[in-house]
């Protein structure tokens, strides 16, 4: 496969080792959304026997990842993509697999123009995890910005 051809979720795989240490499952990743699945791992369990909360969070994470290379992929060579904050919500028990959908908060167009005046965006990112049976367990929203190469 030549580097073209590599895909987003591959390429993080690739370069970042947390997300090939919880095994992440890479589903969807387009320029306005990225589903992301945690698979059920007993060794990434809590005291309850499901996803633990840090493996959870790493997945949102990695799902608001995937959408802002997606969508910004054509910008890393004059700016790198950054997390600046990130805040979670757990609001159900998750047990087994969990799947991470984050959806780009900012039109890609405002935050490229936004760089090209020479300022460094900041987009918003939310994330919904929920179970196999659909329940919504956690929501996260992650600020990124595209810090300028120097």
């Amino acid at each position: 496969m030549s580097a073209e051809e590599t895909t987003v979720g591959e390429m993080l795989l690739a370069t970042v080792p947390m997300a090939r240490t919880l095994d992440l499952d890479f589903l969807e990743t387009t320029a306005e959304r990225a589903v992301v699945r945690l698979p059920d791992q007993v060794d990434y369990h809590n005291h309850v026997g499901g996803p633990h909360a840090g493996a959870m969070f790493t997945l949102a994470e990695s799902a608001s990842g995937a959408v802002v290379i997606a969508a910004f992929g054509d910008q890393l060579r004059r700016a790198v993509p950054l997390a600046v904050k990130a805040e979670i919500g757990y609001k159900k028990l998750a047990m087994g697999e969990v799947t991470a959908t984050a959806t780009l908060g900012r039109p890609v167009a405002d935050v490229v123009a936004e760089l090209d005046a020479g300022g460094r965006p900041e987009f918003p990112v939310a994330v919904e995890i929920k179970r196999a049976d659909g329940a919504v367990t956690g929501e996260m929203t992650v600020v990124w910005t595209l810090r300028p190469n120097s």
